[in-house]
């Protein structure tokens, strides 16, 4: 891997949960500081924030990507500038398999002196410009849970162009053991470790990366033909600056156009024993969040009450994708205007 032109180097690890916990730890985030974090995301991007024991703020996205809005970052650094209170790092989500809006985050990031840690456990696959969502920023961390594009069935990855931070996380990942003869620990550490086993699974895994991407993007090539032109039916759109894996496959449903709620379609589904799930909830409505600072909230709010993702693993027959589209078919009730 690159990151602006430099190698990555990469530690395997136990997840990208854990992945992202020594990040914020090797960039100094402590307790009491801020950190920035992308508001549409699963809990397990802000979860770390909490273990340090630091405050996340989370930032809103934006409809082209659905990924961290950077004029809404502005908006936010600006302010923090101005009372002296910059945010000790950023975790940017590369939301549903694609790359957030890089290169006017990461000038943000670099005027503002503010950490950029990628969170790309979902975009494994996905480029930008060229390269490879995840190594833009100081540190990037990847997942291989069993629901990901590749697995590990658990696991995850750091990486970093700084060989130091890498090192160190290495250490950390190995209850931080000094080296002594004796055990003797003067720091405290992690059991953070990814098994030889699960590594030698995710090394047979990356051969096939990019046929697991073709097969995730066959998948929504499948469904905008089918479903694309239905009335109040819109899919997650793919930003020009690079190719999005489709991990997952999203859309939105506009009940008055489309004649059902989200909801009404995922029920139809499930009685068909069919597993569709709603868009991630946005971390500021999650209880365990409540009282967190949100800069906007309305398009996170948006896409999680009208968005949907369908059925996306990469070993999907035809026959399986067809069940998924005559039910959401069924489901369509065209409103009809009378004079």
């Amino acid at each position: 891997m690159r990151r602006g032109g430099l190698a990555s180097r990469g530690r395997a690890l136990s997840s990208g949960t854990a992945a992202l916990h020594l990040a914020l730890l090797l960039v100094g985030v402590k307790s009491g500081d801020e950190v920035f974090c992308s508001d549409l995301t699963f809990s397990a991007s802000a979860n770390p924030i909490a273990y340090i024991g630091a405050r996340p703020v989370f930032v809103d996205s934006e409809r082209s990507t659905w990924n961290m809005d950077p004029e809404l970052l502005e908006q936010a650094l600006r302010k923090r500038a101005e009372t002296g209170r910059l945010p000790k790092a950023l975790v940017l989500v590369h939301l549903y398999g694609q790359a957030a809006q890089l290169d006017e985050i990461a000038a943000l990031c670099e005027r503002y002196g503010v950490t950029l840690i990628e969170d790309a456990a979902e975009a494994l696959g996905a480029s930008y410009k060229g390269k490879t969502p995840g190594t833009r920023g100081r540190l990037g961390i990847y997942s291989f849970n069993g629901n990901k594009i590749i697995t590990t069935s658990g696991g995850g990855m750091l990486v970093s162009a700084e060989k130091e931070l890498v090192e160190k996380a290495r250490f950390l990942a190995t209850q931080a053991r000094d080296p002594a003869p004796h055990y003797e620990h003067s720091e405290i550490g992690y059991n953070y470790r990814l098994s030889n086993v699960l590594a030698a699974i995710g090394r047979g895994q990356l051969r096939v990366l990019e046929s697991r991407v073709a097969a995730r993007r066959a998948n929504f090539e499948f469904y905008q033909r089918e479903l694309g032109r239905l009335p109040g039916l819109a899919f997650m759109p793919e930003g020009p600056h690079g190719r999005a894996t489709r991990w997952l496959t999203c859309l939105l449903i506009e009940p008055e156009k489309f004649g059902a709620t989200r909801e009404t379609v995922r029920e139809a589904l499930a009685a068909e024993n069919i597993e569709a799930r709603p868009v991630w909830k946005p971390m500021h409505l999650q209880p365990v969040f409540a009282g967190c600072e949100c800069v906007g909230g309305a398009v996170g709010e948006d896409l999680f009450t009208r968005g949907l993702c369908l059925p996306s693993g990469s070993n999907l027959a035809s026959e399986d994708l067809t069940r998924v589209v005559d039910v959401v078919k069924r489901c369509a009730r065209p409103v009809v205007h009378r004079r």
